[in-house]
C-alpha cells in the first residue's frame, strides 16, 4: 500500500479504536458514576442502553447517508459531534444529562463507523490489499476495547469524568489527521436518488424498539417486552413494503441475495451475543463472587486483547491459505470451545484455570471478526458499501444487546439466593447462552463451506497468495 493509503487507514483505525476504548472505559467507570451522581441501578443501566440505542438504531441510516452525501463528509462531521458530546458527558451533573450525551454519542458513532468502513472498502481494491486493511482495522477495534478496560480503571481511580475527557483529546487528534490525510472526493452523483425518508423513519424506529425490547428484557415485564418487540416487527414489515415500492430505497432488498453478506450478518450477530454475554458473566464472577477489584478484573480480561496482535499478523496468513469462510468457521468453533472450558467454573478457580478460556477467546475473535467484515462487504457495489457496513455493525450491536439481555435474564432466573453456591449456579446457567450462540453461528457459517462461488469460500487464487505473501513484511513491520 502507498504511504497515503497507510495514512488513511491510520486515521480510520484511530476512529474505531476510539469507539472501542470509549465503550470499555465507561463499563469500568459505572460504579463510580452511580455513587457520584446518585443514580439508581435502573437509571445507571440507561447510561449504557442509551449508547446502544443510538448506535444500533441509526446505523443503517448512517450507512446510507455515507453513500448519498459523501463518506469523508459524513465521517468528519460526525467525528466532531462525537467529540462535543463525549466532552459534555464529562460535565454532567445529573444522570439524565449523561444519558442524553451518551445517546447522541451513540448516534454519532452510528454515522461515523459505516462511513469509515466504506472509505476503506472503496479505497482499497477488493482482494488481498483490502483484506489486509480490514484485518488491521478489526485488530485495532479489538485493541481499543481491551486497552480501554485497563485505561478506564486507571482514569476512574483519578476521576470518572476523565473517562469522557480523555476521548475528547484523542478525537481531536484524529479529526486533525482526518482533515489532513483523507483525500477529498467528488460529491456523489445523487441524480434520481433521494433519501428514502419513509424507509429511514420506519427502519430506525423498528431497530430502536427491537434493541430497546431486547436490552430491557431482563428488567421489564413479559407483556412490555412482547409489545415492544411486536411493534418493532410490525414496523419492519412496513419498512419492507416501503422499500419494495421506493425508487431510491434506503436498503435495496436485492442486497440480501448475497449469501456471504447474509451469513456474515447472522454469524456476526450471534458471535457478538456470545462474546459480550461471556464477558458480562466473567466480570460478575470475578467481582461479585471472587471480590476482585475493577482494575484486577481489567488486567485479568486483557489477555483476550491478544486479538489486536493476531488480527493483522496471523489472520491474513490463514485467510491467504484457507479462505475467509474456513477461518471464520474455525474462529467460531474456538469460541464455543472457550465457553465450554469455562462452564465447570468453581468458586476457588485460580487464574491459571481461567486462562485457557480467555486466551482461546482472544484467538477466536482474531479469526472471526475481521474475516466477517470482509465477507459482509465483498462483492457489493461501491455505491452500497455504506449500507453493507451499516448492516454488519447493526448486526454486531444488536447481537451484543441480545447476548447481554439473554445472559442477564438466565442469570437472574437461575440464581436462588446470595450465597456463593447460588451465585455460581447462576453464572454456570448463564454461560450456556454464549456456548449455544457460538455453536449456532458456526452452523450458519458452515453453509458457506460448500460454496465455490467466491474467494472467501474456496480460498484465494495463486496471484492473491503471491500478493499477500509479498505484503507480509509490511505486516511484520507493524
Amino acid at each position: 500500500m502507498s504511504g497515503r493509503a497507510w495514512g488513511v487507514l491510520f486515521v480510520l483505525c484511530g476512529a474505531i479504536f476510539l469507539e472501542g476504548i470509549d465503550v470499555a472505559m465507561l463499563n469500568v467507570a459505572l460504579p463510580s458514576i452511580r455513587e457520584d451522581l446518585g443514580m439508581s441501578t435502573g437509571m445507571l443501566q440507561w447510561v449504557m442502553s442509551a449508547y446502544v440505542l443510538g448506535y444500533g438504531g441509526f446505523m443503517l441510516l448512517g450507512g446510507r447517508a455515507a453513500d448519498l452525501f459523501g463518506r469523508r463528509q459524513m465521517f468528519v462531521f460526525w467525528l466532531v459531534v462525537f467529540l462535543l458530546f463525549s466532552g459534555l458527558g464529562g460535565f454532567a451533573t445529573e444522570g439524565w444529562m449523561l444519558i442524553v450525551a451518551r445517546f447522541v454519542t451513540g448516534v454519532a458513532a452510528a454515522f461515523m463507523t459505516p462511513a469509515g468502513l466504506s472509505i476503506i472498502t472503496t479505497s482499497f481494491e477488493e482482494g488481498p490489499q483490502r483484506n489486509k486493511a480490514l484485518l488491521v482495522y478489526s485488530g485495532t477495534a479489538a485493541g481499543g476495547f481491551s486497552i480501554g478496560l485497563v485505561v478506564g480503571g486507571l482514569l476512574t481511580a483519578v476521576d470518572w469524568r476523565w473517562v469522557f475527557f480523555a476521548p475528547v483529546i484523542l478525537t481531536l487528534l484524529i479529526l486533525i489527521a482526518a482533515v489532513t490525510l483523507i483525500p477529498k472526493s467528488p460529491r456523489p452523483d445523487r441524480a434520481g436518488q433521494t433519501m428514502d425518508l419513509g424507509g429511514a423513519i420506519t427502519v430506525t424506529a423498528a431497530i430502536l424498539l427491537l434493541v430497546l425490547g431486547v436490552e430491557r428484557a431482563a428488567h421489564a415485564t413479559g407483556g412490555w417486552t412482547a409489545g415492544t418487540i411486536g411493534a418493532s416487527l410490525l414496523l419492519f414489515l412496513v419498512f419492507i413494503l416501503i422499500e419494495r415500492k421506493s425508487s431510491s430505497p434506503l436498503v435495496r432488498l436485492g442486497i440480501f441475495r448475497n449469501g456471504g453478506l447474509v451469513r456474515a450478518n447472522l454469524s456476526g450477530m450471534l458471535f457478538a451475543a456470545g462474546f459480550f454475554g461471556f464477558q458480562f458473566v466473567a466480570v460478575l464472577y470475578l467481582q461479585e463472587l471472587r471480590g476482585w477489584s475493577t482494575l484486577e478484573t481489567s488486567f485479568a480480561l486483557i489477555v483476550i486483547g491478544i486479538d489486536a496482535i493476531l488480527s493483522p499478523t496471523l489472520t491474513p496468513k490463514l485467510v491467504a491459505k484457507f479462505g475467509n469462510t474456513r477461518v471464520i468457521f474455525g474462529g467460531l468453533l474456538l469460541a464455543a470451545l472457550s465457553y465450554a472450558l469455562f462452564l465447570p467454573v468453581r468458586a476457588d478457580w485460580t487464574y491459571l484455570a481461567m486462562f485457557p478460556s480467555l486466551i482461546i477467546l482472544g484467538l477466536a475473535f482474531s479469526l472471526a471478526y475481521g474475516p466477517l467484515t470482509i465477507v459482509a462487504t465483498e462483492g457489493i457495489d461501491e455505491e452500497e458499501q455504506g449500507v453493507a457496513g451499516g448492516l454488519l455493525y447493526t448486526s454486531f450491536q444488536f447481537g451484543a444487546a441480545l447476548g447481554l439481555s439473554s445472559v442477564a435474564a438466565v442469570n437472574i432466573g437461575a440464581t436462588d439466593g446470595t450465597s456463593p453456591a447460588a451465585l455460581l449456579d447462576g453464572y454456570q446457567a448463564a454461560l450456556i447462552v454464549p456456548l449455544v450462540a457460538a455453536l449456532v453461528a458456526a452452523f450458519i457459517s458452515a453453509f458457506g463451506l460448500r460454496s465455490r462461488s467466491g474467494i472467501e469460500e474456496s480460498g484465494p487464487s495463486a496471484e492473491a497468495v503471491t500478493e499477500t505473501k509479498s505484503a507480509q513484511p509490511v505486516e511484520a513491520g507493524r
